[in-house]
């Protein structure tokens, strides 16, 4: 049996590296693609594209380790059911339990480096690979705290609470500095607008400006405010849930409690990052049913075919309840989840199926 469950992690793992390597040079293909129209903007060059594909490489490895698991995994048990080693094995007396005991312990190594890559490479690189476009497109220079957005704009500095998804912005404070670096006014507006190219709208400002040794508060239910920040740099520096590690999420859907805002788009992600690592098992478990089912109703294309289809309906599900349990403030546990044990529920019961056979 020890000798088996080498031979199937070898064949799975040999077959996977082989779809994550096309997969990875398709994904970057298509993100060279995308930052070829940026060219020349500011000192975005040939090698600073390359360095950005690169760096966003890890969190393509990330997104794709359930599809590449589920399609090399079915690529390896079509090429053993082809030459008839999956019947010989369960000719000698191995149970489908038993097959499928042995493809769960070669998925334990690809669920540890699912949580690897989505704890710790997938955020660090991602967050470089935006700072390195940004850094290269503009002049804009930001860092996120847990007071919010920071943003350096030419002579002042500009605190964001929230970037909203539209774009906008709650809790706008400018700080303006003269030529000297001494502080000139503080303005703050519960919301900002963008209307056009470098300027918004802020609503319900409060004004306090420094003159010669004298203090002046002003109110204005509108005023607008030019920068060189616009809606594209916002969604360059707004981090989205998914791309944070489980522990940053953790300790941020924290701060928000404290702070009595929603939590619940928050806490579906950093669901969804505790079972992402699990869904990689119920993948190859999914993998074996399949493949012995489809024996003799199709070739490896037809596999490879079947495990895109599977990974995009698994990817699909998953996004659509994540949205679904948003909308409808669903338990964020079972809107993470959920889609994992609806497609695990269906390993096992084509598994039954195949033993009954």
């Amino acid at each position: 049996m020890r000798i088996i469950s080498r031979y199937l992690a070898r064949e799975i793992y040999s077959a996977t590296l082989l779809v994550f390597a096309a997969l990875l040079m398709l994904f970057a293909f298509f993100d060279l693609i995308h930052e070829l129209g940026d060219l020349g903007k500011g000192d975005y060059r040939l090698v600073k594209i390359f360095g950005y594909v690169l760096l966003s490489l890890p969190g393509h490895v990330y997104e794709l380790f359930p599809i590449a698991t589920l399609i090399g995994s079915l690529f390896a048990l079509a090429q053993l059911t082809a030459h008839s080693e999956l019947t010989v094995m369960r000719v000698s007396g191995l149970s489908v339990q038993r097959i499928a005991l042995s493809l769960a312990k070669a998925g334990l190594l690809f669920m540890a480096l699912t949580f690897v890559f989505g704890e710790f490479i997938a955020p660090l690189s991602g967050r470089a690979a935006q700072e390195l476009r940004l850094k290269a497109t503009s002049s804009v220079v930001a860092q996120e705290f847990r007071s919010g957005l920071w943003v350096k704009d030419a002579g002042s500095f500009v605190n964001v609470e929230e970037v909203l998804p539209d774009t906008s912005m709650k809790g706008v404070k400018i700080y303006e500095f003269d030529p000297d670096f001494s502080l000139r006014a503080i303005s703050y507006a519960k919301r900002g607008e963008h209307v056009s190219e470098n300027r918004w709208r802020l609503t319900d400002v409060a004004q306090t400006r420094f003159e010669s040794g004298r203090t002046v508060v002003s109110k204005l239910p509108e005023a607008y405010w030019h920068s060189v920040l616009t809606p594209d740099i916002l969604n360059v520096l707004l981090v989205v849930p998914e791309q944070m590690s489980a522990w940053n999420l953790y300790f941020y859907v924290q701060h928000l409690s404290e702070n009595k805002q929603k939590t619940t788009r928050y806490e579906i992600a950093l669901w969804s990052k505790l079972a992402y690592p699990f869904a990689v098992l119920v993948m190859i478990m999914l993998a074996l049913p399949f493949a012995y089912y489809q024996g003799r109703s199709g070739g490896v294309s037809a596999k490879i075919f079947a495990g895109i289809m599977l990974g995009l309906g698994f990817h699909l599900l998953n996004r659509l309840f994540a949205h679904l349990g948003l909308l409808n403030d669903w338990s964020p546990m079972f809107s993470a989840i959920f889609p994992t044990l609806v497609f695990f529920c269906a390993a096992m019961t084509m598994m039954w199926w195949v033993e009954r056979r």
